[in-house]
């Protein structure tokens, strides 16, 4: 054999594999991955929670209120037994009670819009603990979704795209430039220091009255949120392109990315559980599970329907053998990418027959939301170019006024510049600009 031919393969396996490590690495630090699919998680689970207290606002008082069954006292002990946080221990009375109502259905309406991101995710957050933990016995397994998702919204940089957090920041990119060609200072946010000062004594006095429950991980979040935001703030206002800028950006990447992790492996975690569990019943084996809950006049908005179904026993195995199969196999089916969104379709259709058969719509919105992780990137930049297509020809239709509802926000993008498309799927700034989801706002 020839000098010096032998060894060669190995050393150029070693640098392909790491320059492989060296990208994947480059990757999950320097951007937040799935902007898309994050934004449509906070839409969902933030419009699934303000429908369902919506909803419930005449019962308010009922299930969660001073005439909730599970008295207050009685939802102080067990609290106080396993450590729950919940604001509505706080006090009793009723006006904390409609107070602590109203900014859950703010905070809800402001994380759907995207407004002030950080913030509302935050206040959402204490919202949805504090309600359901208030009465525990009141929720369903959509509920336990919206509990997690709630906690891990927090962590995500879920505001790149389709917010108000996005669009605020492209048009101070655009004023910024304009302002430091006339040798201007840029535009100052004034509302997030404002909301970070209003908020900052709230977290104290929570925190000195033993009122963020017994858990430790709950106070550590919320302060490390409240006083990374004041470096995110000194970092725009003092260096807005130095290094600590930059490293901010990278754990903020980090943190998004991991949790957008831990979201898909607990969205598989659900289906797996629930159909290897469904394997086990002797009602699933059979195939007869389906008809037993379309008898129960509980989950039959549509008797009319659901006895239709019921009658059909094809249709009712079908279905019920359907269900197992899908939750069980979708966990594996990740790795192919055309599999997996033949069962996410189904797996959306199912929980849309759940809505309408069982009537549950809001497990079922719970439930889709969670699946929206998966959905493709094109599918989604697609469906956010036809809804941005509807908004414009609606608004084609009424009187334009400068700087009106009529006006279109995007008239000073230039077509086929990269992230100024006219379908309004581009992602906000995350440098300099406040990103769309900044740890101020």
């Amino acid at each position: 054999m020839p000098a010096g031919r032998g060894p060669a393969p190995a050393p150029a396996l070693g640098q392909k594999a790491g320059n492989g490590l060296a990208r994947g690495i480059q990757r999950v630090t320097a951007s937040a991955l799935g902007p898309y699919q994050s934004a449509v998680i906070r839409i969902g689970f933030s419009a699934t929670y303000l429908l369902f207290l919506l909803r419930e606002l005449p019962h308010r008082h009922e299930l969660y209120g001073p005439d909730s069954p599970w008295h207050w006292d009685m939802a102080r002990q067990l609290i106080a037994n396993n450590e729950a946080f919940s604001v509505l221990m706080w006090s009793d009375s009723a006006l904390w009670f409609e107070a602590v109502y109203v900014l859950t259905l703010l905070s809800a309406a402001a994380l759907l819009l995207g407004w002030r991101t950080r913030t509302a995710s935050v206040l959402f957050m204490a919202g949805v603990l504090s309600v359901q933990n208030r009465s525990i016995f009141m929720g369903d397994g959509g509920d336990n979704v919206i509990h997690l998702m709630a906690i891990y919204l927090v962590l995500t940089r879920c505001a790149q795209v389709w917010s108000l957090d996005a669009r605020r920041a492209k048009r101070n990119a655009v004023r910024n430039a304009e302002r430091a060609v006339n040798g201007l200072a840029p535009v100052r946010d004034v509302v997030g220091p404002v909301l970070w000062a209003v908020l900052g004594p709230v977290l104290l006095f929570a925190t000195l009255t033993d009122g963020l429950g017994g858990t430790w991980w709950l106070p550590v979040l919320l302060w490390v949120i409240w006083l990374s935001s004041a470096a995110w703030w000194a970092a725009n206002r003092f260096a807005p392109h130095g290094e600590p800028r930059t490293l901010l950006d990278v754990l903020a990447n980090l943190i998004h990315n991991a949790t957008l992790a831990v979201i898909m492996a607990e969205v598989c975690l659900i289906y797996a559980t629930a159909g290897w569990y469904k394997i086990q019943g002797s009602r699933w084996q059979d195939g007869t599970a389906l008809h037993y809950p379309l008898q129960l006049d509980y989950f039959t908005p549509w008797p009319a329907l659901s006895d239709i179904l019921a009658s059909n026993g094809v249709m009712v195995m079908a279905l019920t053998y359907g269900t197992v199969i899908v939750q069980v196999a979708f966990p594996f089916t990740l790795f192919n990418r055309r599999v997996k969104n033949v069962l996410l379709v189904a797996m959306i259709c199912e929980h849309a027959g759940i809505a309408l058969l069982l009537g549950l719509p809001f497990f079922s919105m719970a439930m889709i939301a969670a699946d929206a992780v998966f959905l493709p990137t094109v599918f989604l930049v697609w469906l956010g170019g036809r809804v941005a297509l509807g908004r414009e020809r609606l608004f084609s239709r009424l009187p334009r006024v400068a700087g009106g509802p009529g006006a279109s926000v995007d008239s000073g993008r230039v077509p086929g510049r990269p992230g100024t498309d006219r379908a309004g799927t581009e992602e906000a700034p995350q440098r300099g600009a406040g990103g769309g989801h900044t740890l101020v706002g």
